[in-house]
């Protein structure tokens, strides 16, 4: 057992500890903006070269514009929080794809896409601005880099088992390698089940500093949940909060982030 102790003491003396904004939660990051944010652009490159974007002029330059007051609400809270150079790496781009697919996602580094399946979904500029507050703060809070350490950290914490039971039976070793394996599936569905509140609650205050409707948040969900018609698996097993956990939490969690936005200049709300 001293091998295992000496090594995640190792792990934990190089990586990076540090605090998500507004949040307050302390992360674990080993992996650095200048390892990810190269790769995460030329993934974005390849991805659009090779995926129809909507012709949809419309719901396109409604994606585009939404995504630049986010953006911008975004960059005014990190340069009101001495997080220039931070503020300054990001590449922000938007783009709607022709995909049936209900979703949306936000790379390192800013760069977004939206599904035009997920458009009914959203159902007016305050939904989009919900949906694209979410991703972007995905991006904000570094949960892509986090996720990388996380896995990391999982493929050295099995090395750690093997090495602490090279001495025991095979039986043994199995049991300690399947207690780590299911210890650390439901671990990993836990943080994403983290990182996806944290982003509901980010992309709350984002989109209400952009001036949108912040009541809108929690019925994107409302929407999302009649589209599931409750099949939804136990949320132990899920990476994402059940639909009714999401909507509560971001019902009371309104009045922190309008108290939060109101402190970086708030625009008014949009009509």
């Amino acid at each position: 057992m001293k091998k295992i102790s000496l090594l995640l003491f190792t792990i934990f003396l190089f990586a990076e500890c540090s605090t998500v904004p507004i949040t307050g939660r302390s992360r674990v990051n080993f992996v650095s903006d200048a390892q990810v944010l190269p790769a995460s652009f030329a993934q974005y490159k390849g991805f659009l070269e090779e995926n129809k974007l909507s012709t949809n002029r419309e719901m396109t330059n409604q994606i585009k514009e939404v995504g630049k007051n986010i953006s911008a609400a975004v960059d005014r809270f990190m340069r009101a929080n001495k997080m220039t150079k931070e503020a300054d790496s990001y590449k922000w781009e938007f783009n709607l794809v022709e995909d049936e697919t209900v979703n949306a996602w936000c790379m390192p580094g800013g760069k977004v896409v939206f599904y035009t399946g997920i458009m009914p979904i959203c159902a007016n500029v305050d939904g989009v601005a919900a949906v694209m507050g979410h991703e972007v703060a995905h991006a904000f809070a570094k949960h892509g880099q986090e996720r990388m350490s996380q896995g990391q950290m999982q493929q050295i914490g099995g090395l750690a088992v093997a090495l602490g039971t090279s001495g025991k039976s095979p039986e043994a070793q199995q049991i300690w390698n399947t207690a780590f394996g299911v210890g650390s599936g439901l671990g990993m569905l836990k943080f994403s089940r983290v990182h996806e509140q944290e982003a509901d609650r980010l992309g709350l205050v984002f989109m209400i500093m952009a001036g949108y409707k912040g009541t809108e948040a929690a019925e994107v969900w409302v929407r999302m949940s009649q589209r599931a018609k409750g099949q939804q698996q136990p949320e132990l097993l899920s990476t994402h909060p059940h639909n009714e956990t999401r909507i509560n939490d971001l019902k009371n969690y309104l009045p922190t982030a309008r108290k939060y936005a109101a402190q970086y200049n708030a625009s008014p709300v949009r009509n």
